[in-house]
């Protein structure tokens, strides 16, 4: 659930219109599209990163309130300045998870032994 912009009221997440207020939400009328609003009297294109580049193309620029590519370009900076933290699983997940990947070389390591084991016995 959020909130609607206009009247805050709460709507269903994937509303297409505010049912109190009838203030679109989403655009072009799909509920996987979102519409992104300027909060107050300022503009979406102070802040987005399209507009930073110059690869912006939308014709209300630099004037936009409302923009379905909006991209705040803070965030994107915060993101690329945290490095991403990858945990590789240890012990008998990480070894099943190996056998997964590399399920052909697993089984030729699986038939040597065995062999090997074999050879070794008699």
């Amino acid at each position: 659930m959020s909130n609607c912009p206009r009247c805050a009221q709460r709507v269903d997440s994937q509303a297409v219109k505010c049912p109190y207020c009838r203030t679109t939400l989403k655009a072009f009328g799909h509920p996987g599209i979102p519409l992104h609003r300027a909060e107050g009297e300022t503009f979406l294109c102070d802040s987005c990163t399209y507009h930073e580049d110059d690869s912006c193309n939308y014709p209300q620029r630099p004037y936009a309130q409302t923009c379905t590519l909006y991209q705040n370009y803070l965030e994107t900076q915060e993101q690329q300045l945290t490095p991403p933290v990858y945990k590789s699983p240890g012990g008998i997940e990480g070894f099943k998870l190996w056998c997964q990947r590399n399920k052909g070389l697993a089984f030729v390591l699986a038939l040597l032994i065995i062999s090997f084991l074999v050879t070794i016995s008699r």
